[in-house]
């Protein structure tokens, strides 16, 4: 069983992914981590991040076991993410990687901006969870701030809206929803009648599986 929950920033899949993975016994990858871990062993190296050649090298060695998001959620390591992320072959070797792990049994969740339109396309349950830009970075803010952090609600609703144009608007792999995916905006959603919501789709799907 594949789970494929694809949205944009901070529209809550990965919370989602997360919790559904406990509930049915899954293993989860968060897609966007790896991108991420690419990104920081190119720092860490001190290897430069406009080398094509030299992040696919990286990508195809990076472990998707134990991605430690706390380390991985850092803006400069989002920010390097970002560039190597439009590289086809980094996105190619790191594809790959997702897809090998998408087998693993009894099954796996794997959230991120593609994965029922290029890694998983034979998934047997697609997600897309959206929310309104303004909720998604309000969100953000409060997250932010609840962890003690200091933060301009403005400037994160501009970076929401720029990190959408730029997924939405790429070439290789653009973020949109499967054309057999269950549209979940969770706008005026908790966590919690999101999950239940996936749950009734999850629950059909295994009956027929």
């Amino acid at each position: 069983m594949i789970i494929a929950i694809d949205g944009p920033a901070a529209s809550g899949k990965g919370t989602l992914s997360r919790r559904l993975a406990e509930e049915y016994g899954f293993h989860h990858l968060d897609t966007g981590l790896t991108y991420r871990a690419t990104a920081k062993a190119l720092i860490d190296a001190g290897l430069p991040l406009d080398d094509e050649k030299v992040a696919e090298k990286v990508a195809k060695g990076v472990e998707l076991a134990g991605l430690d998001r706390d380390i991985l959620s850092s803006h400069e390591i989002g920010e390097a993410a970002s560039k190597i992320a439009v590289m086809p072959s980094v996105r190619r070797a790191l594809v790959e990687a997702q897809r090998d792990f998408s087998q693993r049994e009894p099954g796996t969740v794997l959230d991120g901006r593609d994965i029922g339109t290029v890694v998983c396309p034979n998934a047997q349950v697609k997600l897309y969870v959206t929310a309104s830009p303004e909720v998604r970075a309000r969100r953000r803010y409060d997250e932010i701030l609840a962890k003690g952090g200091m933060a301009d609600y403005a400037a994160i609703f501009a970076d929401v809206k720029k990190r959408d144009e730029r997924d939405m608007g790429r070439a290789d792999s653009p973020l949109k929803p499967a054309e057999d995916a269950y549209l979940l905006d969770t706008s005026e959603m908790s966590i919690e009648a999101a999950f239940q919501a996936a749950k009734v789709v999850i629950d059909a799907a295994l009956k027929m599986t």
